[in-house]
């Protein structure tokens, strides 16, 4: 499943072809919503962005359309008037003078204004953003000691979407590993040092991987791994998906574990339990 920075990358394209330009034509694939065609048609984009997995595309008559589920659902731009070559349900297409965007198979969409926005179910449940810029190390470190997150392990938290929405699993095996805490770790029992690396590396993790289009090595392990002709897939962890294989640190074989449902890997000679 896509996590934040997949999903950031996702809006950048789409706000490439739409952001500052007249929506002319606008379809809706879902008859509930199609009765909003009107009203978006002749309205700019200001901005495309991102609440974890759900998309926000903004226009300057107020309204926003909010778009989620991105397991399923798929966004493409194309220049007009060329369609992507899919057989997914179209859901929703945007069309300026030059160029669409579409999405496919998603079902969890809708049209809001500001009001409802604040009051959404899933967007007024979701923490800050992994991506927005204005989080800083102070601001996860507050979140972590929240009553309702320090006593949790960190194993199951850094999947929960009320402590920072866009995190997922591979996020969550990375960040803990790079930040040596072991999953069952609880925030109130991480001393004041390691607790506030956890949340600068939390944030290091998530941008790097954006950055690079899903890398969360440093980049001379990247180029090191790179140059011995390993592919993408093969070099962009550190621990996840390498069950078995030499922990890039200390070379101990990485453990799979399932904590919450999915899995996770981690170092038993970086992360050990405490």
């Amino acid at each position: 499943m896509p996590e934040g920075p997949e999903i950031r990358l996702a809006a950048d394209r789409i706000a490439r072809v739409l952001v500052d330009r007249q929506v002319v034509a606008v379809e809706f694939g879902l008859p509930r919503l199609t009765r909003f065609a009107r009203r978006l048609e002749g309205s700019t984009v200001t901005a495309v962005d991102t609440r974890g997995k759900a998309m926000l595309t903004r226009f300057d008559n107020g309204m926003t359309l909010y778009s989620h589920n991105q397991l399923y659902g798929r966004w493409y731009t194309a220049k007009r008037p060329r369609l992507p070559d899919t057989t997914r349900s179209l859901r929703v297409a945007l069309h300026t003078d030059t160029h669409s965007a579409l999405l496919y198979s998603a079902s969890d969409i809708d049209v809001l204004t500001e009001r409802q926005l604040a009051t959404h179910p899933f967007l007024s449940r979701v923490g800050p953003d992994i991506l927005d810029r204005s989080l800083d190390t102070d601001a996860v470190v507050e979140r972590l000691l929240l009553p309702q997150f320090a006593n949790r392990s960190t194993g199951a938290l850094y999947l929960d979407q009320a402590f920072l929405a866009g995190n997922g699993n591979y996020l969550r095996s990375e960040t803990l590993h790079v930040a040596r805490v072991h999953p069952t770790e609880k925030p109130k029992n991480i001393d004041g040092r390691r607790l506030r690396e956890l949340a600068r590396l939390t944030l290091v993790i998530s941008r790097r991987s954006y950055r690079t289009r899903g890398i969360t090595v440093v980049p001379e392990i990247d180029r090191t791994l790179r140059a011995r002709g390993q592919s993408y897939e093969r070099r962009r962890f550190y621990v996840f998906g390498r069950k078995g294989q030499p922990c890039r640190t200390c070379r101990s074989k990485i453990l799979m574990e399932t904590v919450g449902g999915r899995r996770l890997y981690r170092c038993p000679q970086c992360q050990p339990g405490r």
